[in-house]
């Protein structure tokens, strides 16, 4: 999963593209934020691994003390976002046809063409509704364990990820002296709810580097995942 991560990265172009390219039909696309697709409003660009989003669409990622790219998920400084300056002039400057009424018009003022457009109404007025193929009275699981977010073993501190976990510990509780159960450890299959830590933080800092997720299939028991780690280990002798 990290190397896929990394190739996603090094495949994505730091910036839009310096013309239209992909000619006008393509143009909307090109300058269209990842996250809303919708054309940039205020774009801005985060400064490590150059992706543009809308100012609103990325405002939530970065209200938290750990942020990731949507687009890529490398780690980011939310200090280096800036505005998309480069871009705002692009969207002043090209014409991209509407896809209901076909009239070019400016990308800076397609999202207000766009919302009063009648033929873009009857397009979206006539889309099918969505139904299921097959109807079905399954409940909704209730007692899947959450293993995204965390609380803070020490003070309570709720709604953390691993990340943001290991980095709030480590700045609010490092002389903390409690033994403490392993909020991770204990969400997962093989967990001991009741096992406390002798060294809550060097735990944290030695077994949760990364996410199990990334690694594990919770689907499978713990011979079966010993099983495929070895047949893996023997293909890739």
């Amino acid at each position: 999963m990290a190397m896929f991560r990394s190739l996603v990265a090094s495949a994505q172009q730091r910036q839009p593209p310096a013309g239209p390219a992909g000619g006008d039909s393509g143009l909307e696309a090109q300058y269209s934020c990842p996250i809303c697709l919708e054309v940039y409003h205020r774009p801005v660009a985060i400064g490590s691994c150059g992706h543009t989003f809308c100012g609103e669409c990325l405002q939530p990622c970065l209200q938290v003390p750990s942020p990731l790219c949507p687009l890529c998920r490398l780690p980011f400084d939310p200090k280096k976002v800036d505005k998309a300056a480069h871009v705002e002039k692009q969207l002043s400057s090209y014409k991209a046809p509407c896809r209901g009424c076909n009239k070019k018009v400016a990308l800076a003022k397609m999202r207000v063409h766009v919302s009063s457009c009648v033929k873009v109404q009857e397009q979206m007025a006539n889309c099918p509704k969505f139904v299921p193929v097959v109807p079905t009275s399954q409940p909704i699981p209730s007692n899947i364990p959450n293993r995204s977010t965390f609380t803070c073993p020490y003070c309570g501190a709720r709604n953390l990820d691993q990340q943001e976990l290991v980095k709030h510990c480590v700045e609010n509780h490092r002389s903390d002296p409690n033994r403490v159960v392993c909020p991770i450890c204990s969400a997962m299959p093989w967990g001991d709810p009741s096992y406390k830590s002798a060294n809550f933080l060097q735990h944290l800092l030695h077994r949760h580097k990364f996410s199990y997720d990334t690694f594990v299939d919770y689907s499978i028991d713990e011979e079966a995942a010993f099983q495929a780690a070895l047949a893996l280990s023997l293909s890739e002798n």
